[in-house]
């Protein structure tokens, strides 16, 4: 499967956000899905995930009740809303898919698939 993420910007503190992810094939509802980030000199690190029919979602500390994932599978499309933006959630955001593994598995390596990465920067 093929990923393009797309939506980032330069945003202000406490604005809103949202990023989307498209992924080629036919066979997008039998992936998990996530959003990592990545912030200069750090490493990748987990931001959320939602199961293959959209049902369950997971979130790291730092972004819950702030961020929303979402799916539809239809469109072949996952999304994240991001709300109430922080300084710190400045990075390049990619969407990845997992094929074998469950939401709550959020590891880079349980995840199989890329995108390019969206850069979302905040400003104080």
């Amino acid at each position: 499967v093929q990923l393009q993420a797309s939506g980032g910007g330069l945003v202000q503190a406490g604005d809103s956000l949202r990023l989307s992810c498209a992924a080629s094939g036919s066979t997008f509802n039998t992936y998990v899905m996530g959003w990592f980030r990545q912030a200069p000199g750090k490493e990748r690190q987990f931001v959320s995930s939602v199961s293959r029919r959209g049902i369950a979602t997971y979130y790291a500390d730092s972004v819950r009740d702030r961020f929303v994932i979402g799916r539809d599978n239809a469109k072949n499309t996952v999304y994240l809303q991001m709300n109430k933006l922080k300084p710190d959630d400045t990075a390049v955001y990619y969407c990845a898919a997992s094929g074998t593994h469950n939401y709550y598995d959020i590891e880079v390596k349980d995840y199989d698939y890329w995108g390019q990465g969206t850069q979302v920067t905040v400003s104080s």
